[in-house]
């Protein structure tokens, strides 16, 4: 890590596991594609999503932690949106990629000593 005035630099290898956490969960994935198109409020992101405003809050708060969204104030609410713009190119080409699997195989957590 390298620090930077208050904020700290991630390294590379550091960077990659915060995005594979934020992106472990099918939740979190749905809102960086919501994120991606344009910030939003979090009752917004909530009907959006079809869950709870708690369950929401859960989920931001992961993504804030692995500096991928921040939190903006706008009055007296909070709007959120990617971190950084590029994020929303990396998730474009994450989610265009091809990934050759096995058809009759499934990255699950039981697999998690073969799989990610």
């Amino acid at each position: 890590m390298y620090r930077l005035g208050v904020l700290t630099l991630a390294s590379e290898v550091e960077v990659l596991v915060r995005f594979g956490r934020a992106l472990a969960d099918p939740i979190r994935c749905r809102l960086l594609l919501v994120l991606r198109e344009a910030p939003a409020h979090p009752s917004d992101l909530a009907e959006r999503l079809g869950i709870s405003r708690t369950r929401l809050s859960n989920h931001l708060a992961c993504l804030r932690d692995c500096g991928l969204v921040v939190a903006v104030p706008v009055g007296r609410r909070t709007r959120y949106e990617l971190a950084d713009p590029r994020l929303g190119h990396a998730l474009d080409d994450l989610r265009t990629a091809v990934v050759a699997v096995e058809t009759d195989r499934a990255c699950t957590e039981a697999d998690q000593k073969n799989c990610c």
